[in-house]
């Protein structure tokens, strides 16, 4: 995210965003890079990502044990198994999202999985280009040795949906957050679509 998107998100000045961001970059707990195109006359965006060490301090210790128990799962049961895993990790939060859903049918589904997200500690927002981005994952650590976490997340944002979802970026694959479009072509057979009101595109 930029500066100004947290400052946005926190109620804050970009300025005192950006003294809080210096101590964080101080410390090794985030990083920045300039991405995107000029914006006009002006230098490209400047995101801020969590490093490593930042993400340990929102609750991804244990990834060395993680990462040995799901390889000796694999060993001894296939890649079958890591499937099998990965769509277990999403059950919490396809509950919640039903939950919202029978709870506020008329919401907006893309926000209501992002609000879900956020939740369970993803960071999650919505924008108007039919994007959802998660500015934070507690397993990117172990995502970059398995992958297949991702594409099941996919898979399962799809399937809630009820549309076509592209992944467009990933934290694990290092970079500034993981991001997913979501397209306009509604899946047959899923009970859930898009509320009108949002802007997607195919």
């Amino acid at each position: 995210m930029t500066a100004a998107q947290l400052a946005s998100e926190l109620g804050l000045t970009t300025a005192g965003v950006r003294r809080h961001l210096a101590i964080l970059d101080e410390s090794n707990q985030i990083t920045s890079r300039e991405e995107g195109g000029p914006r006009g006359r002006g230098r490209p965006a400047r995101h801020y990502l969590l490093t490593s060490e930042g993400r340990r301090s929102f609750g991804q210790a244990y990834d060395d044990l993680a990462l040995s128990a799901i390889s000796e799962l694999v060993a001894a049961a296939g890649p079958e198994a890591l499937d099998r895993l990965a769509n277990k990790r999403f059950a919490a939060l396809e509950a919640d999202f039903r939950r919202r859903r029978a709870e506020d049918p008329g919401a907006d589904p893309a926000q209501l999985l992002a609000d879900a997200l956020n939740a369970a500690g993803y960071f999650a927002s919505t924008d108007e280009g039919g994007e959802l981005c998660q500015h934070h994952c507690p397993v990117a650590n172990v995502a970059e040795q398995f992958p297949q976490l991702c594409e099941a997340e996919t898979h399962v944002f799809s399937r809630l949906l009820g549309i076509d979802v592209s992944r467009l970026a990933t934290i694990a694959s290092g970079d500034v957050a993981c991001r997913v479009h979501l397209g306009g072509t509604t899946v047959v057979g899923d009970p859930i679509t898009v509320g009108a009101d949002r802007k997607v595109s195919a």
